[in-house]
């Protein structure tokens, strides 16, 4: 695979990733396929683009920046881990301050979890991906891959609280923002049988993504 027809791939991401941020367009296709088809029909696309980048980061021309090396497996065996915590602690959870979710109405500032953290932790849980698998792929293209999208991710924080802020209006922002910072970052749970059953949940997606990743990507994690 060439430079050119990598470029294009990358394109083709950044062009699917702007709808959601795209009101026009977004609203037309709600108005057709309703909002909950939207996020599904949205899910599968940035799931398949996603796919092709990587698959295609993999067919561009090899060019080696740095070695790999045994300890780069073993941090992002470690990094992983605490991705697939970061995220079965917030997925299915209500945050006013992501992009996307539903009940919002239902989030308690005083006891914000994990957004007290971040208030973005899907986009941390990217990054975090992005960096840790930079280490033992330290060939320009999957450089550039986990660079640029790490980045985007980063970046996207920044333009979400930017949009949620407009929405909500500043003030209300600005008071919520506020009551989340103020909270304690170590609280007893809700729900101790809730914690475990997450915790569960982390350790679970973890061992598929390692068992599955040399039928996915083609290349044990090991």
């Amino acid at each position: 695979m060439s430079w050119a027809v990598y470029a294009g791939v990358f394109a083709l991401f950044f062009a699917t990733h702007s709808v959601p941020v795209r009101p026009a367009i977004k609203s037309r296709i709600i108005a057709r396929i309703g909002l909950r088809g939207f996020g599904i029909a949205y899910s599968i696309l940035s799931l398949a683009v996603l796919s092709l980048l990587i698959w295609s980061a993999g067919q561009a021309p090899y060019i080696q920046l740095w070695p790999q090396m045994g300890w780069q497996r073993h941090v992002v065996h470690l990094g992983m881990l605490a991705v697939c915590l970061i995220l079965a602690f917030t997925i299915g959870r209500p945050n006013p301050f992501s992009f996307g979710g539903a009940r919002h109405n239902g989030f308690d500032p005083a006891r914000p979890g994990i957004v007290r953290i971040t208030r973005h932790p899907i986009l941390l849980a990217l990054a975090l991906w992005a960096v840790l698998h930079m280490l033992p792929n330290g060939d320009l293209a999957h450089v550039l891959l986990f660079g640029v999208l790490g980045g985007f991710s980063i970046a996207g924080r920044a333009l979400i609280n930017g949009r949620k802020r407009r929405e909500m209006g500043a003030n209300q922002w600005d008071a919520l923002n506020t009551a989340v910072v103020t909270a304690p970052i170590c609280q007893a749970p809700v729900s101790w049988a809730g914690m475990v059953l997450r915790v569960a949940a982390g350790l679970a997606a973890f061992v598929t993504l390692l068992s599955l990743h040399p039928v996915v990507i083609g290349v044990s994690a090991f």
